[in-house]
Parts: structure tokens; sequence; C-alpha cells
């Protein structure tokens, strides 16, 4: 029978201690066909509905920007990708610095702790990596500001 990929595709879900939908985005091989398209899609209209003070496209952007760049760090010396890592998953930290200061909401920030947690090697980062292109197309489509 074919694979059934309802199992990559967005699945929000209400989490008891927050009203925030959480997203099931798997980043591993086989690659759900739609994750750079129509759960990109999906996952960018849910995060473009916050406050207009809050997700602006710039600030996802300084997120998204420095992914970028341990990327291709990760690329060019995939032998360090385990030096890496750390600060690949601090990224999470920044976040809920930004959540704090009322940059980002909560649905952004669990978002990216969920695609950051499946960062495991270099192909997964290229997978976040390329999710979060895809998000930042749609999301700035969604948003427009």
């Amino acid at each position: 029978m074919g694979q059934d990929h309802r199992q990559h595709r967005p699945q929000p879900h209400q989490n008891d201690e927050s009203a925030t939908p959480q997203f099931t985005i798997k980043l591993t091989k086989p690659l759900d066909p739609e994750l750079f398209n129509g759960t990109a899609r999906k996952v960018a209209e849910v995060v473009s509905t916050s406050d207009k003070n809050r997700n602006k496209s710039t600030q996802l952007r300084r997120f998204y920007d420095e992914l970028v760049l341990w990327e291709t760090r990760a690329n060019q010396q995939p032998a360090k990708f385990d030096e890496y890592l750390p600060f690949i998953r601090m990224i999470n930290a920044k976040a809920a610095y930004a959540e704090g200061r009322k940059l980002v909401n909560r649905t952004f920030v669990n978002l990216l702790q969920q695609t950051l947690a499946e960062v495991e090697d270099p192909q997964t980062l290229t997978a976040c990596k390329l999710f979060w292109e895809a998000f930042m197309g749609f999301y700035k489509q969604a948003r427009q500001d």
C-alpha cells in the first residue's frame, strides 16, 4: 500500500499549558512530498494570525538567517557538526528571549523548538533550513507586513 502522508502534515493540537497549536513536522527521510509546500503553507498561515506587533517577518527572518548560517557551516565542515549542534539548539533560547520581549508568540517558539529538535545531522539541518525557507515565503504572503 502507499505511504500514509497524513502523519507528516501539521497536526495542530492543544497544549494544556497554553492555547497555542503545536505541529508535527518530520524532517527525516523519507520527506513528506508536501513538507515544503502544503505543510509549510498551513503552518505559515497559523503563525501569521498573531497580533501585528508580534511575529513580524523581519523578526522571524533573523531566526531563519541564523539557521542558514549554521547549515552553511555544517555543509562546509560536516565533521564539525557535533560541535555546532549546541549552538544550533541555542536558537531556542534566543526565541524564548524574543518571546519574553513580546517580539514573537508561543506558536512560533513551539514550531521552532520542534523543528530544531528534529536536527540530528547535516542532512536534517538542511531539511530544517529548507522547511523554514518555504515557511518564510508563505509567511510573507500570508502576513504582508
